[in-house]
């Protein structure tokens, strides 16, 4: 990846931005989270990521969904090797990942010198900042901010579609709700709802 050229950036980008909004079907998401749930315990083996990418795709993930006082980071809830099955089960998804993951590297390199993730924490700290928020976002990083919402997206649904993920929302399934008292007075306060 160190020796890419101006074309293959570009190309890269193209893909990037052209599929950045590939985002799983619902049933491809609940295949991959059936084959991650039962792959868990064993080493995971990465069936489409290179070391690198996956080295990259790891330090990602937990920039987005970071442990907090609730629950584990991304990691924790195997969001990169559900992505990295969703990839596998559809290849369409492999070009705009593979090539957004490319062009990080290529914006870090051209700031920093240095690779996404032998940067420092500060530095990836500054290059995310620019993507993260889209109407904030030069317009010359668009195809990167297109390619980053649709890594975050992958990124929550990975996360949210986890048992750590449930469990982080409170997620009581198919429990009945007894009694209704409507939203709590609060809550509208917070929203500026008046309700009589």
């Amino acid at each position: 990846m160190n020796g890419m050229t101006r074309r293959e950036l570009l190309a890269a980008a193209a893909t990037a931005s052209a599929g950045a909004f590939l985002l799983p079907t619902p049933a491809r998401a609940r295949e991959a989270v059936t084959l991650v749930a039962a792959s868990r315990g064993a080493a995971y083996d990465i069936k489409v990521y290179n070391a690198h990418e996956w080295a990259t795709v790891r330090l990602l993930v937990d920039y987005i969904i970071p442990k907090d006082a609730r629950s584990g980071a991304a990691t924790d809830a195997a969001v990169p090797e559900f992505m990295d099955t969703m990839l596998d089960l559809d290849p369409t998804m492999r070009p705009a990942n593979r090539g957004g993951l490319a062009w990080l590297d290529h914006q870090s390199r051209e700031r920093f010198g240095q690779n996404f993730v032998d940067a420092s924490d500060t530095q990836r700290r500054q290059l995310l900042d620019l993507l993260a928020w889209p109407a904030r976002a030069p317009k010359e990083l668009s195809a990167g901010v297109a390619w980053f919402s649709s890594f975050r997206a992958l990124t929550a649904s990975g996360f949210f579609t986890s048992e750590m993920g449930v469990n982080d929302l409170g997620y009581e399934g198919n429990t009945p709700v007894m009694e209704w008292h409507g939203c709590p007075p609060e809550a509208l306060a917070r929203l500026g709802v008046r309700y009589p």
